[in-house]
């Protein structure tokens, strides 16, 4: 029978972590790396060690966003309810800065962003719950991000928030280079409607 990750000598560490972040529910995944003479190797997603963790396990859909300029944007984007969704981002190819909006009424964090760079070298992640918008700005040309979304995309559900909204001031690292029409008209924080 094959070892598992579990099975370790060091009884104490863990494919998957976790570490939390100022918005509660927004949380940094990393993998567990190995490496040798002919690369490295990444657990990317352990349903199990998400489960123990209190967080999402199941995801219908797995989609890759390829973007071919630094400084392009996508976002801010969200589902409404009843078809919240929770996302886990990583990029595979480049590098993004990746931003998660808390849009949950009520929460002491509503209207607060957290920004982490993601590459594709580092193998992290960034947990988004549901009742947050997701954005993210590309680095570098030729940037890839994977996305695992709960929920299945349903247009009428979309909404989102203006990347250069002045009362969440969002600091992108690089001028803004592309940015889609929707995106470009997208609404006000003040606007969200969850």
């Amino acid at each position: 029978m094959g070892r598992t990750a579990r099975d370790r000598d060091s009884g104490d560490q863990r494919p998957v972590t976790f570490r939390e972040t100022g918005i509660a529910g927004v949380t940094v995944v990393e993998g567990d790396q190995s490496s040798d003479s002919r690369g490295r190797f990444v657990r990317t997603f352990d349903e199990a060690e998400f489960e123990l963790a209190g967080l999402v396990a199941k995801y219908a859909q797995h989609s890759i966003a390829f973007n071919e300029k630094a400084g392009t944007v996508r976002g801010l984007h969200y589902q409404r309810s009843p078809y919240l969704e929770t996302k886990i981002i990583r990029c595979v190819a480049g590098a993004v800065f990746d931003v998660a909006v808390d849009l949950r009424r009520g929460s002491p964090t509503f209207g607060r962003w957290f920004g982490l760079t993601l590459t594709a070298q580092s193998g992290s992640a960034l947990y988004i719950p549901a009742g947050c918008a997701h954005g993210y700005q590309t680095l570098e040309d030729g940037t890839a991000a994977l996305y695992m979304i709960s929920e299945p995309y349903l247009a009428d559900a979309a909404g989102g928030i203006h990347h250069a909204d002045p009362e969440l001031a969002i600091t992108w690292p690089l001028p803004v280079s592309r940015l889609s029409e929707r995106d470009k008209n997208l609404p006000r924080l003040a606007a969200a409607m969850i």
